[in-house]
């Protein structure tokens, strides 16, 4: 359907100067009314309200088009007006709109309103177009530009020129995808929510898989991915693949399914994509990748999958012992601090059984990430014999100095098992079919569990050493060299909240956690509640910095920076980088140097305000979170200018 047809002459209104939204909305309307677009008018308005609540419609550049499918339409149509001096929509860009369509569709009209939205999203990002819009003298010259531009984008449409044949109902595009981050709190649903609303303004239908903390939601079914046009795989850690097989796959990073949504299902759509093939380990070499098939990115997601399913052991365990020496009384026996009360010693015992897992579970993982279910027995018993330490000296004499390899080691076996499972299935591959079945229940994990034995004895003695030479200069640490350590930790987590560099100081956070290293999580996890509250308090205290839909989201983050979920800094950061992350980055090192130089420690490597009871030195701590949220408040404050009137907001 053209856009000159939904829109007639007594439906525009050129040159307005309202003085609200409201009064702006209220005149477009009144002209779907008077073209005979809409026959209750209070429930237009309602509808269209409601539809505003939902997020702002102006897209940027001047230019609006609030809309919304309502029973209150008699007939498709258009309503537009231009408002020269500009009026405040709460456009993304802060800037005031000028060029206003409406559109009014059906309740019963199929997806009409969307296809109009998509042909004028794309016609009004030609800016010399706009131009003209806003220059027409006339109704007649402004319904001649928006002919003329749609000829020219889409060609000419003579629907009289011969009876149109009866309308066949057309295939709808049905798309599957999976969205999953390491910790599965911010990144899997920012990434399925852009995904769902992208295929939705699309016109497409797509069922999202998110494999989150609490497990994979929205699971897929065989009936669903076998109906399915394409897959999109956006995760920065393993998901389960084999179903997958022979499907049109996509496989990026999550981030891109936060802003790259479009992009993807393209991919899927146009047929660049290539088909998946499951091999068992690994992507078939004509997956379509978006940028997550370099050897960086695939090290790192295996590394996650590891890291996502050790975290709650590493929660779990360290919250319990912590809690046992908070409820010990350490005068009672020094040396036994922990375990010198029966209610002491409970909890003791229990999170110490969790701690013992912790590192089996992140090298079985990380193996498994890479040769799937076989690398995981692999791996699981190389990260037990990393803890162990045992060595070829050890077995010949039992008195020999045994070192743990730890977090070193665990992550040395978890890499070295998947790939010692993936070349054990190239050299079973040739064997007789006969034995296939024998393969992965015989073959695989006691072949591959005898290699990786050999492996840890000859090298946990190296990695052993070197675990305890980072552990000892660890800490050594003290003044000025571990405030600097909190420092560059705590800026990392503001870096790209979420993103490589923030993980990266994340799992140097949770490493230090095995190895008894408590204050580099504290000042790593302060470092990452920061980006949110900052924002929160410049929303909350600098009002005339943001747009008001930006002032609504940022109460939302006091609660995601209280409870340590960095991410909700995200949409800020990337509406404003060069104001909002150096802001971030700044705060969070303020918060990560004072609570080293508080001494505050902290056992677990999640849960924000919730595991605050048994932070070191919590006092210390929240010091430091209020000073550091504070300082990045402050800065972006003075970074970010006031938006202008023009806008329509008070200084």
């Amino acid at each position: 359907m053209k856009v000159i047809d939904l829109l007639k002459e007594n439906a525009i209104a050129l040159n307005m100067s309202p003085s609200s939204k409201q009064e702006l909305y209220d005149k477009l309307i009144d002209l779907h009314c008077g073209a005979g677009n809409v026959s209750d008018k209070e429930q237009f308005k309602k509808d269209i309200a409601k539809r505003e609540e939902e997020g702002p419609t102006a897209i940027g550049d001047g230019v609006a088009i609030p809309h919304a499918k309502s029973e209150a339409v008699a007939k498709p149509g258009l309503a537009a007006a231009t408002v020269p001096s500009g009026i405040d929509l709460d456009a993304m860009d802060g800037a005031p709109s000028n060029l206003i369509f409406m559109i009014a569709a059906p309740k019963q009209g199929g997806d009409m309103h969307l296809e109009v939205l998509s042909r004028l999203t794309v016609m009004l990002m030609d800016e010399a177009f706009r131009k003209k819009l806003l220059a027409a003298k006339s109704v007649k010259e402004f319904l001649k530009h928006i002919d003329e531009k749609e000829i020219e984008k889409y060609g000419a449409e003579d629907a009289a020129a011969e009876p149109a044949p009866e309308p066949q109902p057309a295939k709808k595009v049905k798309l599957v995808a999976v969205t999953a981050c390491p910790t599965g709190i911010a990144h899997t649903f920012m990434a399925a929510e852009a995904l769902e609303q992208k295929a939705a303004e699309l016109g497409y239908e797509i069922k999202v898989e998110t494999n989150g903390s609490g497990g994979a939601k929205n699971v897929l079914t065989a009936k669903e991915i076998a109906e399915a046009d394409g897959v999109i795989i956006a995760a920065d850690k393993n998901v389960e693949m084999a179903r997958f097989d022979g499907k049109r796959m996509v496989q990026t990073k999550v981030s891109d399914g936060i802003h790259k949504p479009g992009e993807l299902i393209e991919k899927i759509v146009s047929g660049a994509a290539g088909v998946y093939s499951h091999k068992g380990g690994g992507k078939a070499a004509d997956t379509e990748s978006e940028g997550g098939d370099g050897i960086g990115h695939s090290i790192y997601k295996h590394l996650m999958n590891g890291v996502s399913h050790m975290l709650p052991f590493v929660v779990g365990g360290g919250i319990l012992i912590a809690l046992a020496f908070l409820f010990d009384d350490y005068e009672i026996n020094p040396a036994g601090f922990g375990t010198n009360t029966p209610f002491a010693a409970f909890f003791k015992t229990i999170g110490d059984t969790a701690f013992g897992f912790m590192l089996p579970i992140l090298a079985g993982f990380i193996a498994m990430s890479i040769a799937d279910r076989p690398g995981l027995a692999v791996g699981f018993v190389g990260g037990a014999m990393a803890v162990a330490g045992t060595t070829f000296a050890s077995l010949v004499n039992p008195d020999a100095n045994v070192v743990s390899a730890g977090f070193l080691g665990a992550l040395f076996a978890g890499f070295v098992g998947g790939y010692i499972t993936l070349g054990l299935e190239k050299a079973c591959s040739k064997l007789p079919d006969a034995l296939e079945g024998i393969k992965p229940v015989l073959i695989y994990p006691l072949v591959g569990i005898l290699l990786m034995g050999l492996v840890m004895f000859l090298f946990n003695p190296i990695i052993g050493a070197l675990n305890t030479a980072l552990n000892n200069g660890l800490k050594a640490m003290s003044g000025a060299s571990k405030i600097l350590l909190g420092i560059v930790l705590g800026g990392m987590m503001s870096i790209d909240m979420g993103g490589p560099f923030n993980k990266a100081a994340y799992v140097f956070g949770t490493a230090a956690i095995a190895e008894g290293n408590y204050d580099i999580m504290a000042a790593v996890m302060v470092g990452g509640m920061v980006p949110p509250l900052a924002i929160a308090l410049c929303t909350t205290f600098f009002k005339n910095r943001f747009t008001p839909s930006e002032r609504k989201s940022g109460v939302v983050n006091y609660i995601m920076g209280l409870c340590f979920i960095s991410e909700g800094a995200i949409p800020y950061a990337a509406s404003d980088p060069l104001r909002v992350i150096p802001s971030c980055i700044v705060g969070s090192a303020v918060s990560g140097a004072l609570s080293m130089a508080f001494g505050c420690t902290l056992m677990a490597p999640h849960g924000g305000i919730f595991v605050f009871p048994v932070v070191g030195n919590v006092l210390g701590y929240l010091i430091a979170l209020v000073v550091g949220s504070v300082v990045g408040a402050l800065m972006l404050a003075l970074l970010k200018k006031p938006l202008g009137e023009k806008a329509g907001l008070k200084k």
